[in-house]
């Protein structure tokens, strides 16, 4: 009879999905692709280094996490010391438009 666990990581844990996958997924390739990173870009793999930081699963996402900072010349310290000037600059992520719902969003493109 085969086996149907779910695979486990090194210390025998089962492997976990984490609900932002799909998303993040995306995001990682994109970042893969940036051969210079800009602020968003920096932020953006800061932020994801964080959420899978300890995370039992998705494994593949946190491995091509280690390749980006490699790509770019960094490791996890310098890109929170570069990260932590941007915020302290005053750096605010653009809002992304896609997301946009509301009464705002649904009347933009309307002639007044």
């Amino acid at each position: 009879m085969a086996d149907i666990t779910a695979p486990s990581d090194p210390e025998g844990q089962p492997e976990q999905s984490h609900p932002l996958y799909r998303g993040d997924r995306d995001r990682v390739d994109a970042l893969l692709a940036c051969e210079q990173p800009g602020e968003a870009q920096l932020v953006d793999a800061a932020r994801l280094l964080m959420r899978y930081q300890g995370f039992p699963g998705a494994r593949d996402l946190q491995d091509d996490l280690a390749k980006v900072l490699r790509l770019w010349g960094l490791d996890r310290d310098a890109l929170h010391v570069r990260t932590r000037a941007l915020w302290s600059s005053g750096f605010r992520p653009a809002p992304a438009v896609a997301d946009a719902v509301g009464s705002g969003f649904d009347t933009a493109d309307q002639d007044a």
